[in-house]
């Protein structure tokens, strides 16, 4: 039975303050690591399907992020298949 990994990346809405990604941003030159404009933070998840990624099993996992793995009043997420095993 074929396996397959769909990745659900979540990250703040451009207009929402990322002061993590910010603090990250501040730290990298200290650390020397120049020419950085600019960090945000975001979760991924990876979901392993008990068998084909299809458009239905693709739809219940957009479902399942938009009202549990993220937070979709300040965050965007995206659904993409990562990979498909035999």
């Amino acid at each position: 039975m074929p396996v397959a990994r769909v990745v659900v990346d979540v990250m703040l809405k451009p207009e929402i303050l990322d002061p993590q990604g910010q603090a990250v941003q501040r730290a990298l030159p200290r650390l020397g690591f120049d020419g950085i404009s600019d960090v945000r933070q975001g979760k991924r998840f990876e979901l392993e399907l008990d068998g084909p990624a299809d458009e239905a099993a693709l739809a219940r996992i957009r479902e399942a992020a938009e009202t549990f793995l993220a937070n979709t009043v300040i965050e965007d997420f995206t659904v993409r298949i990562e990979e498909e095993a035999k």
